[in-house]
This record gives C-alpha cells, structure tokens and sequence, in this order.
C-alpha cells in the first residue's frame, strides 16, 4: 500500500457534479444579492 488515492471514474463523476451544486448555488446568492440591490436602490 502506497498510501496515494487514485480516484476513480465514478469519484470523479461525483465531485464534478458536487462542484457544479456548489457553483450554482454561489451564481444563485450572487443573483439574488445583486436583486436585492436593485430593488432596494428603486425604493429611493
């Protein structure tokens, strides 16, 4: 045992799909502050 991980197809079909999650999430609250803003700057 060399004590290195290889990932394998399915480990790697995972993480991308948790990375794509995760970046719609952070484009999701980017567009959601950036909403909030404008509402907000229309109200004076």
């Amino acid at each position: 045992m060399t004590g290195q991980f290889e990932p394998d197809d399915e480990y790697r079909r995972r993480q991308r799909s948790r990375n794509i999650v995760v970046g719609l999430i952070l484009t999701g609250f980017a567009v959601l502050f950036f909403a909030i803003t404008i509402a907000k700057m229309g109200q004076h």
